[in-house]
């Protein structure tokens, strides 16, 4: 059962998300809230596997609410996916940095919706290819690091090769496809690299491998 707290200010969304997530046999809402502070404090009471979280809100908004869920080690299963009318912005961007594991805009299609829910509750990046590209050639216009003293030093070739592959937007087969390896080697990779890196989720590879300088901005 794959447990969500909703945190949004606008009653009418919040109801209409929770309605379409009560129909799934697999999902279960423990709790929403219409503020940030109030959705920090539920979400540390319920520990859910998604936070559903609003980008703009009262009191405490959506990207130090991640933050702080982020930097919890109590809360390391929780993973924040952000909920924004705005698209691709630079509070997207700054939400990643802060440690979520992807974004929706709120339009998406019900069915796009549920699916990406599974998808974040995986451990998957909610980042599809075109726009991790867009995301990342928009707001990270040069390294902010250089490699040495990020991590990146002890990866092995294949493991920084799999990371440089997971920030183009890659899925696992896909980047098996690349590697001439199989799935669940390239999966490996990955879930080596996340842990050399303290990485919580691939959307945060993403950011590393932009921020190091592993992968360049347009370059694919």
């Amino acid at each position: 059962m794959i447990r969500v707290v909703l945190v949004d200010d606008q009653p009418l969304l919040r109801s209409g998300f929770r309605a379409l997530l009560d129909l799934e046999d697999d999902i279960e809402v423990v709790a929403e809230a219409g503020d940030g502070l109030q959705g920090l404090a539920l979400v540390r009471r319920h520990l859910p596997d998604i936070a559903l979280i609003d980008i703009q809100m009262p009191v405490l908004d959506g990207i130090e609410a991640t933050r702080r869920i982020a930097a919890d080690p109590a809360l390391a299963g929780v993973h924040v996916v952000i909920l924004t009318n705005y698209g691709l912005d630079e509070y997207v961007f700054n939400a990643l940095r802060a440690g979520a594991a992807g974004f929706l805009v709120k339009d998406i299609v019900p069915e796009d919706f549920l699916h990406a829910v599974r998808v974040a509750a995986r451990g998957d990046a909610l980042l599809a290819p075109s726009i991790t590209r867009r995301l990342i050639d928009r707001y990270v216009t040069q390294p902010l690091h250089t490699g040495a003293g990020t991590g990146l030093e002890e990866l092995t070739n294949r493991e920084r090769e799999a990371v440089a592959l997971v920030a183009q937007g890659l899925s696992n087969d896909q980047i098996a496809g690349r590697m001439a390896i199989s799935p669940m080697t390239a999966k490996t990779h990955i879930n080596r690299a996340m842990t050399k890196l303290h990485a919580r989720d691939r959307a945060q590879l993403v950011v590393l491998a932009y921020e190091s300088g592993l992968v360049t901005p347009g370059r694919s």
